[in-house]
């Protein structure tokens, strides 16, 4: 495989995500699934370890669990139950680093998404239900300082961009003459950071990724904040 000691991605990460993009198909992953093993899973599997360390800075409460099956890693295999996409196979790799307490409520986190001309890392918390995005909004309105230290340090801004989806209207129980409505509004609670194909594979990946997780802190830290979850 050629792993290097600094970075365990290399170029057959994004050959494998393109040939199985182009066959999509259980016989075709069958007969490569050694390929799947050496280019793709173990690499994340090393990576996830690598992150282990940085994490733990950030929180103790975040994790980084190099599981082949139910850890940190994604699974390759679709959920096509209730889709109309029958395809079996992602052609992403899919890391996330989880707050211990998201297996059981919405809680802040880190993801990372590698997929050929489509690879940056997110933060924050995506889609929260109903009872943390009220927690999250009254955060804002009570503590509006702190929500705009959150989201406009040097660091943050730097590295991180504000994404997801907003409401067309305001959230029932806010005025719409709000200050922070836009804020207010959003579905999403989750920040973005983009990387280039080739970055992905330079030596310095691993390293830039922490330090833009690192950035993320304090974003991080008042969402659990606001949800009454330790950090």
């Amino acid at each position: 495989m050629g792993v290097r000691h600094d970075n365990p991605f290399g170029p057959g990460l994004f050959r494998f995500l393109r040939a199985i993009a182009r066959n999509n198909d259980k016989a075709w992953f069958d007969r490569h699934r050694d390929q799947y093993e050496d280019e793709v899973r173990e690499p994340a599997l090393v990576f996830i370890r690598m992150m282990a360390a940085d994490l733990e800075k950030i929180s103790p409460h975040l994790t980084a669990r190099d599981r082949k099956v139910g850890g940190s890693l994604m699974r390759i295999h679709r959920d096509v139950r209730f889709s109309r996409d029958k395809r079996p196979f992602k052609t992403n790799v899919g890391i996330q680093f989880r707050h211990e307490a998201g297996k059981d409520v919405h809680a802040p986190g880190l993801y990372v998404h590698l997929e050929p001309k489509r690879c940056f890392l997110g933060c924050g918390m995506w889609r929260p239900a109903s009872d943390a995005l009220k927690a999250v909004r009254r955060s804002i309105v009570e503590e509006p300082k702190s929500w705009k230290r959150a989201i406009g340090g040097k660091r943050f801004v730097e590295h991180w961009e504000l994404g997801g989806e907003s409401l067309t209207r305001p959230p029932r129980g806010f005025a719409a003459d709000h200050p922070l409505i836009e804020d207010l509004k959003r579905k999403d609670f989750i920040a973005f950071t983009e990387f280039a194909d080739q970055e992905v594979l330079a030596s310095a990946f691993p390293r830039s990724a922490a330090e833009r997780f690192r950035a993320a802190k304090p974003f991080l830290r008042w969402q659990a904040d606001a949800l009454g979850l330790l950090f």
